[in-house]
């Protein structure tokens, strides 16, 4: 399977309630970088599309420029593209109804898996704001232009999902942004991973609820103050990252399927090789972290993301899950009793974080 049929696959999941079929906005949007200075743009509608492009993501229509008016055939393309965010809007012509869409990962030439979590659909219809919510891996070794490129999207607010180890291994490149770590020991999570070479699967995401309640209650708290686009990250932004993105779309009211393929697509877009410098663990014999890395950047197999998903094809990530639901009943009254956010914080983070 191509990585484009996966991405259509996971945005098909997001259009097939009732809703979504009935509605007349274009359907299946999608933006994919195909080469540097190339983006594809897909969509399915019944009736006439012009596409339009701005460089904000809230920028009002009249501040949009149109580059092709009434396209039937649901293909455009925009040529001679920078590295710069560029936000899609999708009219359909009958109707007026609109959708906007932009290129899910950031084109980071040392990054890895640093993506806007936009877009998604809610089971009542709505889209998760593009432009706002960001997770990512480490930054320790980002270029000086991916770093133009980061600093070009305005971020209000960084957090850190790390451990202490890790965060004295590669702390970030970027800087000037209000940024927010909760301390925590490397073998706090290890304590979950048996021994030898760490594995990864769904017994250890059981640990995350608890583990990581002080980490969600930073993170929740800076949404609720809705100070501006907001980035979050672990080393390799899928386990822990992948955990928090669960929880905020959850809470967004995102259906749980659409968030385990949201959660894949780390396979997909992680880099290993630029999460975390070379590691001389003698160098560190008291870095539970730095012996943990070590051994990833020794075992050739780690040199390319490794599945996150069982044999049978369940995802890690539901053993979060299924810890929330046998503890406390539900993610919504996790979140109201371990992170704080109540059913009037919730319908506010709908408010601000869904159009």
């Amino acid at each position: 399977m191509t990585n484009r049929t996966f991405l259509r696959l996971a945005l098909l999941l997001c259009a097939t309630s009732p809703m979504a079929v009935l509605a007349a906005p274009p359907a299946l949007p999608l933006v994919e970088r195909t080469a540097a200075d190339h983006l594809a743009i897909s969509w399915t509608s019944r009736d006439p599309v012009d596409v339009l492009v701005a460089d904000q993501a809230d920028a009002p229509l009249a501040k949009a420029r149109l580059i092709s008016a009434a396209d039937r055939d649901g293909q455009a393309a925009i040529e001679g593209a920078t590295a710069s965010r560029t936000y899609v809007i999708l009219r359909n012509t009958r109707t007026g109804e609109r959708v906007r869409v932009a290129e899910r990962v950031l084109p980071l030439e040392t990054g890895s898996n640093f993506r806007d979590i936009g877009g998604y659909a809610t089971a009542s219809g709505k889209h998760v704001r593009w432009g706002l919510i960001y997770r990512s891996g480490a930054s320790a070794m980002l270029s000086p232009a991916d770093l133009g490129r980061v600093n070009a999207l305005g971020l209000a607010n960084l957090v850190d999902l790390r451990s202490d180890e890790e965060r004295q291994l590669a702390p970030t490149r970027i800087d000037g942004v209000p940024y927010t770590a909760v301390g925590y020991s490397m073998a706090a999570l290890l304590a979950g991973m048996g021994n030898g070479v760490p594995q990864n699967g769904v017994a250890l995401y059981h640990n995350f609820p608890t583990l990581l309640a002080p980490q969600m209650k930073v993170l929740f708290n800076v949404l609720k103050r809705n100070e501006g686009p907001v980035q979050y990250n672990c080393s390799a932004g899928q386990d822990r990252t992948g955990f928090a993105t669960a929880l905020i779309l959850s809470a967004l009211g995102v259906p749980r399927e659409t968030i385990y393929k949201d959660y894949l697509l780390s396979v997909t877009y992680r880099k290993p090789g630029n999460e975390m410098p070379r590691i001389d663990p003698a160098k560190y014999p008291g870095n539970a972290a730095a012996q943990l890395f070590a051994r990833y950047q020794d075992n050739p197999a780690y040199q390319k993301p490794q599945p996150l998903q069982e044999a049978g094809g369940t995802p890690f990530l539901k053993g979060a899950f299924d810890e929330i639901d046998a503890k406390w009943g539900s993610v919504e009254a996790y979140l109201e009793k371990e992170v704080g956010v109540t059913k009037v914080d919730l319908a506010r983070l709908k408010m601000l974080y869904l159009e």
